[in-house]
């Protein structure tokens, strides 16, 4: 089969397309043929050699990637929540080894969750590791309620756009941080209230927020402290709230930790549900051939993109 992998970390071009044998599912895994991937920020870092490139460098060879939209052609003699012809998607063993870059992907079957019928493949692959983040964060972790108000930081992006149409659905005012040109966007997403961070300060502007959903690091993640009301949230998935942040947090009985998205088939699906109702949808701004590969990581790493990138695989 062909795959790109890492054999040293650094700039796009060293992604190496190549040929590889099709993996063999274990007991409880199913063999996915892929349609399309989905490009996440961890992917680049990851290929520069940051992020979880050290932990995949353990099982060499590093084949990039965790989410993935496909066909089920093989199961594992454990499998029963899918067969062979089932369509599937999600984010694949995640912060693991993923090994999403190539045509097929053997994956635990509590990773995946079917694919609905009425949305493309390469939006299902763009609601993946980005949709799933925005829920375990405002779901599982923020425990989000109606009326509550909820900050989204870089509200355009992957996860972001997913996050504003999450907390839509759950009745909240939603307040979306973002450059001017992006305001239309997110609004029709869902967002109540918009802020352009290049001509103000969120924290002059923007006060009484249940919950806020930090993408962008520890600074901003202090500065989102200003706020949030006593008793509110505030959860990074950057690592922002670092441990003097977590300080700061406390003194003002305000909760600031970080996260990480994790795989998990039952929150897939329940996302996969709102996808197949059309109550959330994935945008994707650019979808690559499998070929070009190298641009996609560029595109990503412009940090400008508009919700998700997406390389169609076959």
């Amino acid at each position: 089969m062909k795959a790109f992998v890492v054999n040293e970390p650094g700039a796009p071009e060293t992604l190496q397309f190549t040929d590889l044998e099709k993996p063999t599912p274990q007991d409880n895994e199913v063999l996915v043929k892929v349609r399309a991937v989905s490009i996440n920020p961890v992917d680049t870092k990851t290929r520069e050699g940051k992020a979880l490139y050290n932990t995949l460098k353990e099982t060499a060879p590093v084949i990039p990637g965790w989410d993935i939209s496909g066909e089920v052609v093989e199961v594992g003699n454990a499998v029963q929540a899918f067969k062979v012809g089932d369509e599937v998607f999600g984010m694949v063993n995640f912060p693991g080894h993923g090994r999403a870059y190539a045509e097929y992907v053997a994956a635990p079957e509590t990773h995946l969750a079917r694919k609905p019928r009425n949305v493309p493949h390469h939006e299902a692959a763009a609601a993946t590791l980005a949709a799933l983040t925005a829920w375990q964060v405002l779901v599982n972790e923020a425990n989000i309620q109606p009326g509550q108000r909820v900050l989204v930081h870089a509200a355009a992006g992957g996860v972001g756009h997913f996050a504003v149409q999450l907390a839509k659905y759950f009745k909240s005012f939603v307040i979306g941080t973002a450059s001017k040109q992006n305001h239309d966007f997110i609004r029709n997403m869902g967002a109540d209230e918009t802020i352009d961070y290049n001509e103000e300060k969120v924290e002059d502007v923007v006060q009484d927020v249940d919950v806020v959903l930090d993408s962008l690091g520890e600074e901003n993640t202090r500065r989102s402290l200003l706020c949030l009301k006593d008793g509110g949230k505030i959860i990074s998935i950057l690592g922002g709230a670092k441990e003097a942040v977590q300080a700061e947090a406390e003194k003002r009985n305000i909760e600031a930790k970080n996260y990480l998205v994790h795989s998990s088939g039952q929150d897939q699906a329940k996302i996969a549900d709102l996808l197949s109702q059309g109550k959330i949808t994935a945008h994707v701004s650019h979808v690559y051939d499998f070929e070009d590969m190298a641009k996609a990581h560029e595109q990503v790493e412009t940090h400008k993109t508009r919700g998700k990138v997406v390389v169609h695989v076959s």
